[in-house]
C-alpha cells in the first residue's frame, strides 16, 4: 500500500540566492539591489528571454524578497482571471508573462501601470514585469507596451546544459534526493529541457518516491509514467 507524502520534499520556493546567474548576472544584481532597498527609484524594470530561462523564478523571488520586508506586492500574470483593482498599500507591481495577456489584462495592467506611476497617494512605485521577448516586438496596446519599455531591460539567457544540470542536481540535493548520473541521462534526453518543466517533473519524481518508498531510478520513472 502506497503511504501518505509527508510534508517534506518540497520544492524550494524561488530566492535570489538560489538562482544560477551564468550569463545573467547583471539583471540578478539590479534586481537583488532594488528588492532590498525600500527607497528603490520607481524606474520599471523590464525582463525577457525563452521559456525556461527563469524570469518567473525572478519575479517571485523578487515579490518574495519584497514582502519579507513587509512591503505589499500586487502581481498579475496570464492565469490571474479576475485581478484586483490597484491598491494603494502595493509599492511594487509585478507583471509576469506579459506576452500572453488578454485584452481584459492589458487594460488591467495599463492602469496599473499608469497609478504607480501617479499613484493618488505616496511616491511612484517600481513595476518589474516580464515577457518572452523585447518590449518592442509584443503584441500589446501600444500604451501599455511602449511603456513597459521606458526603463531598464534585460534579457535573460537560457542555461546551457552543464548548467541545466547543476540546477537539476542541486534541487534534487536541496531536498535531500538522489539523482544518479544515469537518472540525469535519462531525464535530460527523453523530457522538456526547460526549467520549469524540470523542476515540476521533479516535483513529481519526488512525490512519487516517497509515495513507493522507492529510490529514483530509471525504472520509478518508467512506473510513474505508467501509473500517474
Amino acid at each position: 500500500m502506497e503511504q501518505l507524502v509527508l510534508d517534506m520534499g518540497l520544492a524550494p520556493r524561488p530566492t535570489l540566492a538560489n538562482f544560477l546567474a551564468d550569463g545573467n548576472r547583471d539583471a540578478l544584481a539590479h534586481l537583488a539591489l532594488w528588492a532590498h532597498n525600500p527607497r528603490r527609484a520607481p524606474v520599471p524594470t523590464y525582463l525577457w528571454g525563452g521559456a525556461g530561462a527563469g524570469k518567473t523564478h525572478l519575479l517571485q523571488a523578487v515579490r518574495a524578497a519584497v514582502q519579507a520586508q513587509g512591503e505589499a506586492v500586487g502581481w498579475l500574470d496570464a492565469r490571474t482571471l479576475a485581478p484586483p483593482e490597484f491598491d494603494e498599500r502595493w509599492t511594487v507591481l509585478v507583471l509576469d508573462d506579459c506576452h500572453l495577456y488578454t485584452a481584459g489584462q492589458q487594460a488591467v495592467a495599463f492602469n496599473w501601470f499608469v497609478n504607480a506611476m501617479a499613484p493618488g497617494s505616496g511616491a511612484a512605485r517600481w513595476v518589474l514585469a516580464a515577457g518572452d521577448r523585447p518590449p518592442a516586438d509584443l503584441a500589446l496596446r501600444e500604451d501599455l507596451r511602449t511603456r513597459l519599455g521606458w526603463g531598464h531591460v534585460f534579457q535573460l539567457q537560457a542555461l546551457a546544459e552543464a548548467e541545466r544540470r547543476a540546477v537539476l542536481r542541486r534541487a534534487a540535493d536541496e531536498r535531500g534526493v538522489f539523482l544518479s548520473d544515469e537518472v540525469m541521462d535519462f531525464v535530460l534526453n527523453r523530457f522538456s529541457r526547460d526549467l520549469s518543466s524540470l523542476m515540476a517533473l521533479l516535483d513529481q519524481l519526488d512525490g512519487y518516491a516517497l509515495r513507493t518508498q522507492r529510490a529514483i531510478t530509471i525504472p520509478l520513472i518508467k512506473a510513474m509514467l505508467e501509473h500517474p
